[in-house]
């Protein structure tokens, strides 16, 4: 079953919303292309870590009048 912003696995529950949000895209994209629903939990969780911490880098590169952009 395709997870939402609402319903999603406990195991993201502690996770910043927009990294959850990348998380539940990664994990349904995961189910789509019939990986188990454990498998597809644990490969999006740890792939949108990795997407988040690239986001914060491109965060800090950018200057500060370029924040109002970004999340």
């Amino acid at each position: 079953m395709p997870w939402t912003t609402d319903r999603y696995p406990v195991s993201m529950r502690n996770m910043e919303p927009w990294v959850r949000d990348k998380a539940i895209e990664i994990a349904n994209a995961l189910l789509r292309e019939g990986a188990p629903e454990g498998t597809a939990i644990r490969i999006a969780i740890a792939q949108a870590r990795r997407w988040a911490y690239r986001q914060r880098d491109k965060r800090a590169a950018l200057p500060d009048s370029d924040m109002g952009r970004w999340h």
